[in-house]
């Protein structure tokens, strides 16, 4: 290896393994970075800060109507984000998690051998339990950008598809719809059959003026929109989501709501939409967090598609069943297979200590 080289990889390696900058007081406090734990878990795209302070206060508050039924709680949520997006309240389904949200939509529109196109890979939830209901699944697999072949996947609509499903940005993938790509597909098949918009990582998206489908829900077009509180907000264990949807498509799902979500997670969410100081937080600390991942796959040459959301999927040259044991035993857990790529991984932001220790891990695997 030539001394220049050497220097610059020795520069390299020695930036990537210093000390992580730690929180102060005040932010550990406001933003409750999760605890320590053995193995770190970077494997499900969870928000490593939250509940913030204020929710936690907001919930602890919340106890006294614990003995009470969730629906008009709900409603008050309903209204709040109805007003937000600029919808009529009956257009809000309340969820338990948008996990549900996917699962009903498939279940009320393609139960009984309806059609639903997907992409592959992308979020399983409504096909795996739509599929259980007697849906047919047609998969479309993504192009070499690792991104939706849109017009692959308009020539596979027929008479029969009852709905296609969009994650947008795409689980695991990363990848971003281009936005007019995006809106001409939404107007062109809505015309067809239903189209359903999954938005869980739509806060991460850093253009600001890239749209929301929720735009077409609002020209009562056949579109349906999930969004969480399980990313950004840092609520997953608290299970809460909503769908937003023209009323007559709403209604036809609400009959399927089977979980909804509770009281402690309402009041929750209703105070995590006023925590701007928790949501920039946790906008910041998960692009550093992706900047530090995408300098340790640069340093290893692996290649990684450019994410839009609280994760990464790249490249990692190693079977994802080899390496995951591999990354467990150093105590770090990574993403599940994701077919046909069993080549590559998908690895979650963590907070800057679990960042700095995936690092370590994977520079030691790859050694």
């Amino acid at each position: 290896m030539e001394r220049r080289t050497w220097l610059k990889s020795s520069v390299g390696l020695g930036a990537l393994l210093m000390a992580p900058q730690m929180l102060t007081a005040v932010e550990q406090k406001k933003f409750r970075p999760r605890e320590k734990a053995f193995p770190i878990r970077l494997s499900s795209n969870e928000n490593p800060y939250g509940p913030s302070e204020r929710v936690q206060t907001a919930i602890e508050k919340a106890f006294v109507h614990g003995c009470r039924y969730p629906y008009a709680y709900a409603d008050e949520l309903a209204g709040i984000l109805a007003k937000k997006h600029g919808v009529s309240s009956e257009s809000i389904i309340i969820t338990g998690g948008s996990t549900e949200g996917l699962r009903i939509t498939g279940l009320t529109f393609a139960a009984g051998g309806g059609e639903i196109i997907a992409a592959q890979p992308t979020f399983l939830a409504m096909m795996d339990y739509a599929a259980q209901w007697g849906a047919e699944i047609k998969w479309v697999p993504v192009g070499s950008d690792k991104g939706y072949d849109l017009d692959a996947i308009e020539k596979r609509i027929h008479s029969n598809t009852k709905l296609v499903f969009l994650c947008n940005p795409n689980n695991p993938t990363g990848t971003l719809i281009p936005s007019q790509n995006l809106i001409d597909f939404c107007n062109s098949t809505s015309q067809k059959t239903i189209v359903f918009s999954d938005e869980a990582y739509y806060d991460f998206i850093e253009d600001s003026n890239y749209p929301s489908m929720i735009d077409l829900v609002r020209k009562e077009q056949d579109v349906v929109v999930s969004r969480t509180f399980s990313k950004v907000h840092g609520l997953a264990g608290l299970r809460i989501g909503y769908l937003v949807a023209r009323p007559a498509l709403a209604h036809e799902i609400r009959k399927n709501i089977v979980a909804m979500s509770n009281v402690l997670a309402i009041e929750a969410a209703k105070e995590a939409l006023k925590d701007d100081a928790f949501y920039r937080f946790a906008i910041q600390k998960n692009k550093e967090a992706k900047s530090k991942i995408y300098e340790t796959l640069d340093y290893l040459g692996l290649h990684y598609v450019k994410s839009h959301t609280n994760f990464i999927f790249f490249h990692s040259k190693k079977d994802i069943r080899t390496l995951g044991p591999q990354m467990l035993e150093k105590g770090i857990r990574i993403g599940r297979p994701f077919p046909p790529f069993y080549d590559w991984c998908r690895i979650s932001t963590g907070t800057t200590e679990e960042v700095a220790q995936f690092t370590k891990a994977l520079l030691e695997v790859y050694s």
